[in-house]
This record gives structure tokens, C-alpha cells and sequence, in this order.
């Protein structure tokens, strides 16, 4: 599966993490870095690492690698996380209030304005910086006068889909669901979900394979 840019969206997935590492030598005043060390890093291959990196355009130089500053400046293009990105969220229970709270946002480009909620007691008090209103309040015009392209809904299952579908009447451009069930949007309408349950249970999958794996090797060396 590829992006309209022609990016295959596992490398997408994988810039975040070049990027983290480049940040980091960086730090260390590596003015280089090569593909091998990429990978050894990340615990990829090295030709995977020189694939994903040919889609920002940068050239390495032959033993000696790819400039730092230039790599970073590159995929900060390429994820477009050198414009800034407005969002509000829809939401502001537990999850709202810590994504709200959440300062990394600002390094990927992205700024969240505000979040809306349908509790009283919530509206006119802030969570952080971000500043909570009725989500009766949330009009098409304060979608293109603040220039919000991005909802990040994080309200109850029962009401995601009728959430979803007012958000996407009002023109919002996309949708990151942390809500607990899937919604269906029109194809003009980015949607990306972050099921932490899934994500949950991908992790207990693997501890339990971990702790079986030590159990299974106490067995053998009682033996």
C-alpha cells in the first residue's frame, strides 16, 4: 500500500523512528551517518534503510554516508511535520485530557487548539493550554477560520460514528479514532485509528511468549 506520494506506507511508519536515532546522533555530534548504522540501530537491513531513505531524495556519499542535518530536514518534509498542523479533539474525558496535555505533539507538527466536550462542567476551563468548549459550538466556520484540518476523536464507542459523521459535515479533512470501535468515513477523509486494545494485546501476546520461552528453559536445566 502506498500514499499519493508514492511512499509505501511502511517506510512512513519507519521514518519516526530514523528520525528519533538521527535526532540523537545529532546530539552526539555525529556530523554522519550510514545506512549500516541505521539499521543496526533499528534492526533492519541496510538495504531496506538506503530503499526508505532514496524517498526523501537525499543522496549519501559512498562509504561515509548521508549528511545528519540534511537527512532530519528531509524527512521532517516528508512526513510534513515543518508545517505546523492545527487539530482539536473531541473529547475531553480521561484519554482527551492526557492527548491535550500530551507536549510531543509539537515536534511532529502538530498543535492541538482546542477540545470539545458535551459536559457542562468541563466547558470554559482549560486541560493544559488547550481551552474546552460545548461541542455544540463547533461550527464550520471555527473549522476554516482556525484553519483545523484534524479531529482526534476520543469519545465513547456508541457515539463515534454520529461524532464521525458531523465532523466530517463541518469539513474536517481527517480523523485520528482513538475511539474503541471502527467508523466509516467518506473516501475524501483521512482516518487513521489507534486501537489501544489491539495494541495491548499484541504486547500481552508476546510477554506471555517471552515468559514461556523462560519457563520452558527452567524446565530444561532442571534437568
Amino acid at each position: 500500500m502506498e500514499n499519493k506520494r508514492g511512499i509505501p506506507i511502511p517506510t512512513i511508519k519507519r521514518f519516526p523512528s530514523y528520525l528519533r536515532l538521527l535526532n540523537v546522533f545529532k546530539e552526539e555530534g555525529r556530523e554522519m551517518a550510514s545506512a549500516t548504522m541505521l539499521a543496526e540501530e533499528l534492526n533492519l537491513k541496510p538495504i531496506q534503510v538506503r530503499k526508505d531513505i532514496s524517498f526523501t531524495g537525499i543522496e549519501g556519499k559512498p562509504k561515509v554516508g548521508f549528511e545528519v542535518d540534511k537527512l532530519i530536514n528531509a524527512i521532517i518534509s516528508v512526513l510534513g511535520w515543518d508545517n505546523a498542523t492545527d487539530a482539536i479533539i473531541i473529547g475531553a474525558g480521561h484519554l482527551g485530557s492526557a492527548l491535550a496535555r500530551y507536549e510531543g505533539f509539537g515536534s511532529y507538527g502538530l498543535r492541538i487548539v482546542a477540545a470539545f466536550d458535551t459536559a457542562e462542567e468541563k466547558w470554559g476551563t482549560n486541560v493544559g493550554d488547550v481551552p474546552i468548549h460545548p461541542f455544540d459550538h463547533l461550527h464550520r466556520w471555527y473549522i476554516e477560520e482556525n484553519h483545523v484540518n484534524i479531529a482526534v476523536l476520543t469519545v465513547p464507542a456508541d457515539e463515534a460514528q454520529h461524532v464521525a459523521d458531523q465532523l466530517v459535515a463541518l469539513g474536517i479533512m481527517a480523523i485520528w479514532n482513538f475511539a474503541p470501535k471502527d467508523i466509516k468515513v467518506p473516501s475524501r477523509v483521512v482516518l487513521q485509528r489507534t486501537d489501544l486494545a489491539t495494541s495491548f494485546a499484541v504486547l500481552s501476546a508476546k510477554v506471555k511468549r517471552v515468559m514461556e520461552s523462560r519457563e520452558f528453559n527452567e524446565e530444561d536445566d532442571s534437568w
